[in-house]
């Protein structure tokens, strides 16, 4: 009976890596696709896209970072997704906290409308708010700045919400027995416990800014002033005229993704755990 346990035991944990080896081959194989067709011709590509290179040439890749204005490209969008995750931190931390150190009904209220702004899509309320940041002059990256702001701050405050229940009350009671004001209990106490929340709050909000596509073309498609995802857009429109430039479209796609795959990498730890820890207290 025991070996026929320890048997089912090993079949079923060797199912289990089978199982999770397919899902990350099939996870990755979009990955690899991009990687091996950035250093290929137009024939070749079309001729094998599966395939390693024949020879692995950069010129595609420097071709890709000359046609999408990269480096321009790359400063603006590292610039307004710093300011716009800055804004969804900064706003959606205090808020959080306000909120659940406020207890009564008018607080419940604005943390259930909060979750309830998850619920409604971008698409049915685009046109009148670009609009109306056109007819304040704010139709520009610091606009943008702010719509992002504005659009973060469900999900982030709802998962501040959770996080912030668990920091024990009577800290923030000592530090103002001691003297500290609000802000000093907030900056000083308060915020360096939510560390692992934060983290996961700037990589979720960090990695959609960075390849969102739609609020940047309504903002900006007539500036000079262009995200990388724009710049990809355009430069795919003026080069596939006659055709799909592939030997432009992958180069500049893959350096494209680069700093953010990176960024993510290395925090990526505290995604999983900032999000079961701060959405089970909710």
């Amino acid at each position: 009976m025991a070996g026929n346990y320890f048997l089912k035991k090993r079949i079923f944990t060797i199912a289990v890596y089978v199982l999770l080896g397919l899902i990350a081959v099939y996870t990755l194989a979009p990955l690899w696709f991009l990687f091996v067709n950035s250093f290929k011709g137009q024939a070749e590509i079309v001729n094998d896209p599966m395939g390693l290179p024949a020879k692995f040439d950069f010129q595609y890749i420097f071709n890709a970072i000359e046609k999408i204005n990269f480096f321009k490209a790359l400063g603006i969008t590292i610039l307004i997704t710093v300011f716009a995750v800055a804004l969804i931190v900064l706003v959606s931390s205090m808020a959080a906290w306000l909120m659940v150190r406020t207890k009564n009904k008018m607080s419940s209220f604005l943390f259930m409308a909060f979750v309830a702004a998850m619920l409604i899509p971008f698409q049915a309320i685009m046109y009148p708010l670009i609009q109306f940041f056109n007819d304040i002059g704010l139709k520009n990256p610091g606009g943008l700045v702010i719509m992002y702001g504005g659009f973060g701050l469900s999900m982030s405050v709802f998962l501040y919400h959770g996080f912030v229940k668990g920091v024990p009350l009577g800290i923030e009671e000592a530090a103002f027995i001691d003297g500290c004001n609000v802000f000093q209990i907030f900056f000083l106490i308060v915020m360096p416990l939510l560390k692992s929340i934060t983290v996961t709050v700037i990589i979720l909000n960090a990695m959609w800014i960075w390849n969102d596509y739609l609020l940047p073309f309504l903002v900006l498609a007539d500036s000079s002033s262009k995200t990388l995802v724009l710049e990809l857009y355009f430069a795919r429109i003026l080069a596939g005229q006659f055709g799909n430039p592939w030997q432009l479209i992958f180069p500049a796609v893959f350096v494209s993704i680069i700093p953010i795959v990176v960024v993510f990498l290395f925090l990526q730890k505290f995604i999983v755990k900032g999000i079961s820890e701060g959405a089970i207290k909710s």
